[in-house]
């Protein structure tokens, strides 16, 4: 479960709703997420050019994000289009942040760290699913993969599939999740998990549990393998 495709998984698209932004990071790389008033999201390097601030901390209004600082508006491209100072100024193309390819599948917002990325590298997953939660564990992707095996879901048998290089559909008793991992930093990660198809709410609740213990199990679990948690 590591990002080998070049693409990422950063958010669950319900946790990001339009007219919203959100930080988080890849590798140590803070990158804002966010989607314009009509529902497009977009995943940014997250620093305005003019004095560093965080975008992630600014607003978004229509199809632009402005920094919180001294309110540089900036298009979905990136490109600086309005400086609240200098009302009048013709914006240097020069003032631009960096922006990234993103598509959504299967619930999660997915990025590469270009422009453009080839998406057929994403997994093949339904966009049929429930979002649970994103669940931050202090841990890497790599050292949890061979953890799932070990969580079962009230005792039932579990198996792993890999989707991709950085998604697995994990299936135990009537439970099927796609588990996107993300690597924030060292030793910190975010798993997006997403229920297969439509899930109430009470077996919402019941997953989340079941993943919270999961990054309870996992945080305390030694190098070497563990054994199976009923």
């Amino acid at each position: 479960m590591t990002a080998a495709s070049g693409w990422t998984p950063v958010a669950l698209s319900a946790s990001i709703e339009a007219g919203t932004s959100a930080g988080t990071q890849i590798n140590g790389f803070e990158v804002v997420v966010w989607r314009d008033n009509s529902g497009k999201a977009h995943v940014w390097e997250d620093r305005c050019p003019h004095r560093g601030m965080r975008m992630s901390f600014g607003f978004v209004r229509g199809d632009h994000i402005a920094c919180l600082y001294h309110g540089w508006q900036y298009d979905t491209g990136g490109q600086c289009r309005y400086i609240p100072a200098h009302p009048d100024l013709d914006v240097p193309s020069t003032i631009k942040i960096p922006s990234y390819a993103v598509t959504e599948r299967g619930g999660v917002i997915w990025t590469c760290l270009k422009e453009t990325a080839d998406a057929s590298a994403l997994p093949v997953v339904s966009d049929d699913v429930t979002p649970i939660r994103s669940l931050y564990i202090d841990r890497s992707v790599e050292a949890i993969a061979p953890l799932l095996p070990c969580l079962p879901v009230d005792g039932a048998d579990v198996t792993v599939e890999t989707l991709s290089s950085d998604a697995v559909l994990f299936a135990s008793g009537a439970v099927r999740l796609l588990i996107a991992g993300q690597e924030i930093a060292s030793e910190k990660c975010a798993l997006h998990i997403a229920a297969i198809g439509s899930v109430d709410a009470a077996a919402q609740k019941s997953i989340a549990k079941w993943a919270e213990n999961a990054r309870r199990v996992i945080e305390a679990a030694p190098a070497a393998p563990i054994a199976k948690v009923a």
